[in-house]
């Protein structure tokens, strides 16, 4: 998970790990591990509901919720079973209405399957497709309407457009579900997102984010409501029947908050780093897909070329891996390379040679 990590003993410029503020060897991460390992021991050894809650469990959800600006937070064992929870928990009856983004990540698609609701599904980014769905007549029936959303599409490394979804809530009485996984401690004046990134508040905003990204460690929370955690709490099913996370995890975790919160400088040194990446990237005539984060696609269109481009790249000491279908769609293969704070100029700049120097060899 390092800039520069070891595959198969040989040492390589680091262009997949979602270790994106290079804060999962931190040595205050380690420390808090470590500590909370030797107080509380290895395992939580229990449910969150039965006997599963410890200390730190409790500390962890209230620094997420300050950091995020809401009212509680909930940490669950991943970011697959959160979406899945809030997605089941929240539509769970017949006339409830899930609308969800056509590139949204596959625990959003999951969830909605798992769902009792109906689920209608709007072209990627298409306002006015989502608005006609909102005005239908089956929406105007519904108990409860429910868009979901990423915040940064994780394949493409573009944003939703939340501004105009924000302005859609109160017209039509919906909720939004905001996937902020790979933007949380990455995106913001104080890394809390894409909300404040672009300005927004909303009451009907509940937003979902990971411990395993940007935090480096693992899990995922829901923040949102006091009455919404307490009904996931009653409710959620991937919360209720899965043990809780590992003491160490939730000490590192709550680390990793502070971290963030006295370090802009990370955030600013990863934006550096994916400017640099992708100016030369555009000036050389490649294709980034339109990326607007850290993530950043280079389109190579053919699935087998892609993954012969990923294996000549590692072979130069280069990882950055091939995305293929059925991940993408056919005909946009490409390699998704995501950049760190940690990256050296040096450690770019190789890869850039490495690339291009790749993409002339197989155009």
């Amino acid at each position: 998970q390092e800039p520069v990590s070891l595959v198969d003993g040989k040492r390589v410029v680091n262009l997949t790990s979602n270790n994106y503020l290079a804060l999962a060897n931190h040595p205050a991460l380690k420390a808090a591990a470590i500590g909370a390992t030797q107080t509380y021991g290895v395992g939580s050894a229990a449910v969150r509901t039965i006997i599963g809650t410890m200390t730190l469990h409790a500390k962890l959800e209230q620094r997420l919720a300050e950091f995020k600006g809401t009212e509680s937070a909930l940490v669950l064992q991943s970011g697959f079973a959160t979406n899945v929870a809030v997605c089941q928990c929240l539509m769970s009856e017949e006339t409830d209405l899930l609308v969800s983004d056509a590139l949204n990540h596959a625990s959003i698609i999951d969830g909605a399957r798992l769902a009792k609701s109906e689920r209608k599904i709007y072209p990627h980014k298409d306002m006015a497709a989502l608005r006609k769905i909102l005005e239908s007549p089956q929406a105007r029936k519904a108990r409860r309407k429910m868009i979901v959303t990423d915040g940064v599409f994780s394949m493409d490394g573009t944003l939703a457009p939340l501004a105009d979804i924000a302005g859609l809530l109160d017209r039509y009485d919906a909720t939004l579900i905001l996937d902020d996984a790979h933007a949380t401690g990455c995106i913001g004046e104080h890394g809390r997102g894409t909300l404040e990134d672009l300005g927004i508040e909303h009451p009907s905003i509940i937003q979902m984010g990971t411990l395993g990204k940007a935090l480096g460690t693992f899990g995922a929370f829901i923040a949102g409501s006091s009455e919404l955690i307490q009904l996931l709490v009653s409710k959620a099913r991937p919360f209720i029947y899965t043990t809780a996370l590992p003491p160490a995890v939730a000490a590192a975790a709550t680390a990793a908050i502070e971290i963030i919160e006295a370090e802009p400088q990370r955030r600013a040194r990863l934006r550096d780093n994916t400017a640099i990446f992708k100016d030369r990237l555009s000036k050389t005539g490649l294709d980034t897909l339109g990326s607007e984060t850290h993530i950043v696609p280079i389109l190579v269109g053919d699935a087998v070329k892609t993954m012969e481009m990923s294996r000549r790249l590692l072979a130069k000491g280069i990882f950055i891996q091939g995305i293929r279908p059925p991940t993408v769609p056919a005909g946009t293969s490409r390699l998704r390379a995501a950049l760190s704070s940690e990256h050296t100029r040096t450690d770019i700049e190789t890869a850039l040679d490495a690339i291009i120097e790749t993409f002339n060899e197989l155009r």
